[in-house]
């Protein structure tokens, strides 16, 4: 009789262990996904930004053809993507091409002085501190929920429940560069 209760609490336990471990990792996955859902918004909200900022420069520099269509092929790019990783790709780009965008700024001293492309500066600069937030809440959630799912015994219940594991969002040694300045802003 007691070894019969004695394997009805470990039996217990270990689903109770199991349902913990389970609801975790579903946690984990749902901030990750709500993480990512907010680095989407903040991505919508730049590249929705980006046009008026190519109309604005269009207007002083009508002779730069070059450099607006590629920065209105990386937000084209930055739009297609769907995945975490190729997103990182796709913005890092358009980071490098917004930044040749700007640098025409300083050869039109006129564009420089032009309210409109001031604004439209700020409020670039401004989304871009918010993703750059929204990237660090993000990058910390996958690396939670990766590690929950890698290690034991959640690996186990994270391999049996198709617990996938999930990208972080690195725009690439060439655009950090660029993003670890912050954008200039003169007056």
């Amino acid at each position: 009789m007691n070894l019969v209760l004695i394997v009805l609490a470990v039996i217990v336990a270990i689903v109770g262990m199991i349902i913990l471990i389970y609801n975790g990792l579903v946690m984990k996955r749902q901030r990750v996904n709500q993480a990512f859902a907010d680095v989407d918004v903040q991505l919508k909200q730049r590249q929705n930004l980006i046009p008026n900022l190519v109309e604005t420069v269009k207007g002083y520099a009508k002779h730069e053809q070059e450099t607006f269509q590629q920065v209105i092929a990386a937000r084209n790019a930055a739009q297609a993507a769907n995945t975490a990783g190729d997103m990182a790709r796709a913005e890092g780009a358009l980071t490098q091409a917004l930044g040749k965008l700007f640098a025409l700024a300083e050869a039109y001293p006129d564009l420089k002085a032009n309210t409109n492309f001031l604004q439209l500066q700020n409020e670039l600069s401004s989304i871009e501190d918010k993703l750059a937030a929204a990237r660090r809440f993000y990058n910390s959630a996958v690396q939670d929920y990766n590690t929950a799912r890698e290690q034991f015994p959640g690996s186990i219940i994270a391999g049996s429940f198709n617990f996938e594991g999930r990208e972080f969002f690195d725009v690439g040694a060439e655009s950090r560069a660029v993003l670890d300045e912050p954008p200039k802003v003169g007056f």
